[in-house]
Parts: structure tokens; sequence; C-alpha cells
């Protein structure tokens, strides 16, 4: 399964791997997600190198930041983030099914409609 899409298992990534995966998927460079968490550049790459791990508190804060849960990204259980246009596509598809299932019904409707007319039409052909 390509690492882009959600995932509801374990990815066996790194937590510096997790937090380079999400900061891209949010598009943020290192300088704006670090601004953003409140730390520096160094303690962000640090971070994502596997050099050094946050604390819980900075945990919440990168979680927040970078729009994944906090379990994802300490464990790598959960969903992972999606890449945008995923998303716009699956909510395109999810759209279209809602659209053709509607349209079904009405398909559906209009056969009963015609079985019933077709019905009194026989009945009065053979009377």
């Amino acid at each position: 399964m390509d690492d882009m899409t959600a995932d509801t298992y374990d990815d066996g990534d790194t937590l510096g791997g997790r937090i380079t995966r999400a900061r891209d998927l949010a598009g943020l460079t290192l300088e704006d997600a670090a601004s953003r968490i409140g730390v520096t550049d160094e303690t962000l790459a640090e971070w994502e190198s596997d050099r050094s791990e946050p604390r819980a508190n900075k945990i919440m804060t990168l979680a927040g930041v970078l729009g994944v849960s906090p379990a994802w990204l300490i464990s790598g259980a959960g969903d992972a983030p999606q890449a945008p246009g995923i998303s716009i596509a699956v909510n395109e598809m999810s759209g279209e099914i809602n659209r053709l299932r509607e349209l079904a019904l009405q398909i559906t409707a209009c056969v009963e409609a015609l079985e019933s007319r077709l019905e009194t039409l026989n009945r009065a052909a053979n009377d």
C-alpha cells in the first residue's frame, strides 16, 4: 500500500519519519513548522532525524500543527495523514457514487411505474 494513503495499522516508520511525512503532507517547510510549534529549526530537524525526541507537550503541539493524531505520531497506529489530492479525489468519488445511487433509485421507480401501466394496458386489452 502507498504510504500516502490512510493506513489503519502500525506503519513501521520511526517517530522522526512520521513527523517528516506529516510535515510534508501538510505542505510546511521545516522553518514554518518549527515556528508554529515554537522550537528552533535545528530542534525540529533533530526530531525528524531521530537524534532526539520531543517532550509530551510538544507532541501535542506537533500533532495539532501537522493535523494528525498524537497516537499516530507517537506509535504509527491509526490513520496516517493523506495527501490533499487523495482526499479530494476520495470525496469526489463518494459524491459520484451517491449520485449514481440516487439515479438507480429513480430508474427503479420509473421501471415500476412503466410495469404498472403495462399491466393496466394488458388487462384493458384482455377485457
